[in-house]
């Protein structure tokens, strides 16, 4: 059989490629040698957010007397059973998936698939057997997986990744965190929340790094509120598992600090997976790591296509399923355009959580853009008052002479939720004076949106 489309990989770029390209009548197969859902579903997006959920439901009762509740007996976090949680989370989403390709009529190949040049994709079982498959076109979608530095093996034991982060056998008394991006700091809040004392390390001279700078000073004040330990500006030089603590040397700007530590954590970033899967025998090209697409994710081989974290953009669920579908509406010959990669929101689910799309404030002004910045705090919240959750902001950003939304950077409760409005603002070109003028219920969070374009425009009535 030769298939119109094969799919290597079934993350959230593979398997959402996989229904579309069905639902535009064509024979999809998909190759995946583990779960269905690949990382997002199995080891990250999904089971993080239960582990969190788990970490918010134990805040909210340690501090049930602030809300007027008064709670018998001493709150526990029972790990294990967070654990077991998540992963029940995670196989449910993954049979979710197995309906979808059934739905869909698409044929689930189970193994290792490679490139093998023309249009052919050999397969690897797990007993050693090979079987070769055609298609007219091949995505690959082979995703990404946790980082190693020269100076932080990880172990799986004492010096560990994301995977291992989630299904320790027992909570740790202590654990640094080296990285505070999204993963980093998930984390390491979900750590220090449950009662494990966390270091976290960062490179540079702030947490989450890539943020608005005013979003990283907010959340290093959350989450030293915490009492989590923060050391920016600070490089794990190495680490010593050979007693029962491990031993972390730590260059700091005020010099070298050793840290006694149950566990390690290495969440300095992703690499991708390209290794063995005939890129070469293919004639395909890498740069920096990244396979070479155009702006539909054709490789320069007639018929192999790449998306998700294997090509340049950011490594983010929502963007490799974007991919996946222009990819294959392109195949389908159907009207497409290219991804706006200008547009795409970041979300960081901590306590409180972090959503932004567009420009920073720094960025902006690189640009060469005259602004207007307009912030409005989630003290001034009614709704945030009344869900006992102040700590925050949003904060957008607009060109100074059309009004046009640059940027937006919100941290505090539900701003995940929000940042959507801005998206679809954004994509309609939509100006701060229309969203001054559009009516937001009340009480809500999202009436800080309206409220920060007024404030960058004078006419604010909450402050």
């Amino acid at each position: 059989m030769v298939y119109d489309v094969l799919i290597i990989g079934s993350g959230p770029g593979g398997y959402v490629a996989a229904i579309r390209a069905s639902q535009l009548k064509m024979k999809v197969a998909v190759v995946e040698k583990a779960e269905l859902g690949g990382i997002c579903l199995n080891w990250g997006c999904i089971p993080t957010k239960s582990l969190l959920k788990s970490a918010q439901v134990f805040e909210y009762l340690t501090h049930a007397a602030d809300y007027g509740i008064s709670v018998a007996g001493e709150v526990k976090a029972d790990f294990s059973a967070m654990i077991a949680r998540s992963r029940t989370i995670a196989d449910g989403m993954s049979k979710g998936i197995q309906f979808l390709f059934k739905k869909n009529n698409i044929t689930h190949i189970k193994g290792y698939g490679r490139l093998t040049g023309g249009n052919n994709v050999e397969v690897e079982d797990q007993e050693g057997n090979k079987k070769i498959y055609s298609a007219k076109n091949i995505i690959l979608a082979t995703g990404a997986r946790s980082k190693e530095l020269p100076g932080l093996k990880q172990d799986g034991r004492k010096i560990i990744g994301y995977r291992e982060a989630m299904t320790l056998p027992k909570q740790p008394q202590s654990i640094v965190v080296v990285g505070s991006g999204a993963i980093g700091s998930e984390f390491a809040n979900f750590y220090q929340t449950i009662g494990t004392e966390v270091t976290l390390v960062e490179f540079l001279p702030r947490i989450v790094p890539n943020e608005d700078e005013e979003v990283s000073k907010q959340l290093e004040r959350s989450f030293k509120k915490l009492k989590m330990k923060i050391m920016t500006d600070s490089t794990v030089e190495s680490v010593d598992t050979s007693e029962e603590k491990c031993r972390v040397t730590i260059k700091t700007p005020k010099g070298i600090e050793v840290a006694e530590t149950d566990i390690v954590f290495s969440a300095v970033g992703i690499t991708t997976n390209l290794e063995g899967i005939g890129l070469e025998e293919a004639g395909i090209k890498t740069d920096k790591g990244k396979v070479v697409v155009d702006d539909y994710y054709r490789t320069p081989v007639q018929g192999i296509y790449a998306i998700g974290d294997i090509v340049h953009g950011p490594a983010l669920a929502h963007v490799a399923s974007a991919e996946g579908i222009i990819c294959v509406e392109k195949i389908a010959g159907k009207e497409t355009e290219p991804l706006d990669y200008k547009n795409i929101p970041a979300c960081t689910y901590t306590n409180p959580e972090i959503a932004s799309v567009g420009l920073t404030e720094a960025a902006a002004k690189e640009a060469g853009y005259l602004i207007k910045v307009g912030k409005f705090p989630f003290t001034a919240s009614g709704k945030a008052s009344a869900s006992g959750t102040k700590d925050g902001f949003v904060k957008l950003i607009f060109d100074a002479g059309y009004g046009e939304l640059l940027g937006a950077h919100m941290i505090g409760a539900n701003v995940t939720e929000m940042i959507s409005e801005i998206v679809v603002a954004r994509k309609l070109e939509t100006t701060a004076h229309e969203i001054i003028r559009a009516v937001h219920p009340h009480p809500t969070m999202s009436e800080a949106i309206m409220e920060a374009a007024a404030a960058a425009y004078g006419e604010v009535i909450h402050l």
